[in-house]
């Protein structure tokens, strides 16, 4: 995964998955068994689990997600498999490329509130259909964070002032250790207001960003021990976390006290660089089609495949957004009969962070910072502005 800066990455996978499906449903041969494998389920069931999703995320609060689908005027698509897309999504590629891109880069804009402006796909005349995905998450924490300087001694992020979060709170279990074969992960949960959650993940120094958010994932689905906060032992328990015993005048709860640092982290991925990952070695093949199922005599393969993704995490909540979209051209030899177009936990150095629904345990949107915010010269600049 590549981003605008090296080392801040991020992925919105539940924008990828669905298009997946939908192409699944119309692939045939090694591209459909490949597609199939990639999504988890047969490329007979893709269609209406794309659906599914694509409804079930819409229907959450705080969630907004749509699908589009343009194609070339002479492309004659199957009814039955645009007809397993939701309704109301199919537009038309003129074949006048700046008027095409102006109106792929708008209904980028419009169906993400303007945190992503333009459609991540190269159009050309070339071009016979575009299938993309647009999915923003926004919540407002259930406890705001503090704007402080952020004091690390991590060299490259101490070289700058950035901008720190800090909040404390007696609730323990919002903090744990998650154990792991490759080592400890420190995990904070921070709760947004209409149960969309983040939670933000710290390893052991050195630890490999992929290793990080696996180990975040595989909490969530019960294949690791998380220890949770009221049940840590004194001392230096986990990255970034220490346990302590403090004298007080008078009686008080445990604290919990958490240090961060707020991001806005804005990535470009080309899913053409992880083909096994997504199952499109054999669809990105223009050599011959492998659609038949989306338009029966008008061979097409994917020439292009695109993620644009942002996410903003401060003192006041948390928001991201992308836009996924998968581009097909003439694959091999047309029809010639058609015509073609107190706890003290610190993330004060890289970390992860997850986003997802609580109460459903989807994960949303995934991440990993290395470079955090600047301190603003203005202490009161408004959470919109960032």
């Amino acid at each position: 995964m590549g981003g605008d800066r090296a080392g801040r990455h991020g992925l919105l996978g539940a924008g990828v998955w669905p298009l997946l499906a939908f192409l699944a449903d119309g692939a045939a041969g090694p591209a459909r068994s490949e597609l199939a494998e990639a999504l988890g389920l047969p490329a007979d069931q893709a269609a209406s689990a794309g659906r599914e999703l694509i409804a079930g995320m819409a229907a959450l609060p705080g969630v907004d997600s749509a699908v589009g689908l343009w194609t070339g005027r002479t492309l004659e698509l199957r009814p039955e498999w645009e007809a397993g897309l939701p309704a109301g999504t199919h537009g038309a590629l003129t074949g006048d490329v700046p008027a095409d891109r102006g109106a792929l880069d708008t209904w980028a804009a419009e169906r993400t509130g303007g945190l992503v402006e333009r459609l991540p796909l190269p159009v050309t005349d070339r071009t016979e259909l575009v299938l993309a995905n647009a999915l923003v998450m926004r919540t407002e924490w259930l406890t705001p964070f503090d704007e402080v300087p952020l004091e690390t001694a991590y060299g490259p992020w101490a070289a700058t002032e950035r901008l720190g979060l800090r909040r404390s709170t007696a609730v323990l279990d919002r903090i744990g250790v998650v154990d792991t074969p490759h080592g400890r992960v420190t995990r904070l949960t921070v709760l947004g207001g209409n149960a969309l959650d983040v939670h933000l993940l710290l390893g052991e120094e050195g630890a490999a960003p992929g290793r990080v958010l696996g180990a975040g994932v595989g909490a969530l689905a019960g294949q690791h021990t998380v220890v949770p906060g009221p049940r840590l032992p004194y001392g230096a328990v986990g990255p970034g976390l220490t346990v302590r015993r403090e004298r007080s005048t008078s009686p008080r709860p445990p604290t919990l006290d958490v240090t961060t640092a707020a991001f806005d982290l804005r990535a470009s991925h080309d899913l053409r660089g992880s083909p096994r990952l997504f199952g499109l070695t054999t669809a990105m093949d223009t050599g011959r089609g492998h659609f038949p199922g989306i338009s029966g005599g008008h061979p097409l393969a994917l020439d292009a495949a695109e993620q644009s993704a942002t996410a903003r995490f401060g003192a006041l909540g948390f928001r991201a957004a992308s836009v996924t979209a998968f581009g097909a051209v003439a694959g091999g030899v047309p029809d010639l009969r058609y015509v073609t177009t107190t706890v003290d936990a610190r993330f004060d150095r890289p970390f992860g962070f997850l986003a997802l629904h609580r109460h459903s345990r989807l994960v949303l949107a995934a991440g990993w910072v290395t470079d955090p915010l600047p301190f603003p010269e203005d202490p009161d600049e408004e959470w919109e502005d960032r």
